[in-house]
Parts: C-alpha cells; structure tokens; sequence
C-alpha cells in the first residue's frame, strides 16, 4: 500500500488537530475540576510557589486567620479572590514623600 507524500500530510494534519482538541477539552476539564462555583482554587503547592514564601508562613497566615482556605478531601485549598485579597490587605505603601523646602 502506497500513500502519496500529499495524503499524508493531510491524514497527520487532521491527527494533530484531534489532539488539539483533545488537549483544550482536557484543559477544561482541569480548570472546572480546580474551581468552585466558578472559582479557581489553588493548593498549597500553587500558593507557595506565587507569594514565594515558606509553608511554615503559610501555615501561619492560617493558623491566624488572616488567610482563608478549605479543605476537601483532607488536602487544602485557597480561593484566588481569598489569595488577591491578603495580598491587598498586606500590601504596605511607601510612606508618603515629605517635601522639604
């Protein structure tokens, strides 16, 4: 059985756009798997790697209470409105300039 070089390309083009596809439903599918009420949910892993910061801080900010989190199935997980608002919350401006003249 021959194939021409042409009907190949063709055949592979179509195999690659399957997978495409594929790989977009399967990224759906992560993200809604990850996300409450339309949510995104991050993890520990998530979180430490975005603030750079140490589990025993995150652990902390827990334990305070100035970080909310859930746990689900004995594994935790933060909101990511729950994570922008700490980040607002523990932003410090810059003291504002004193003009000396």
């Amino acid at each position: 059985m021959n194939i021409d070089k042409m009907e190949f390309v063709a055949w592979m083009e179509r195999i690659m756009e399957r997978f495409n596809i594929l790989s977009d439903d399967i990224n759906d599918l992560q993200k809604k798997r990850n996300s409450i009420d339309g949510e995104e949910l991050l993890d520990n892993q998530d979180l430490l790697q975005m603030l750079k910061i140490s589990n025993r801080s995150l652990q902390r900010y827990r334990s305070i209470g100035k970080l909310p989190y859930y746990t689900i199935s004995g594994k935790l997980y933060y909101k990511l409105s729950d994570v922008h608002q700490f980040i607002r919350e523990s932003f410090n401006p810059p003291p504002p300039k004193i003009d000396r003249q």
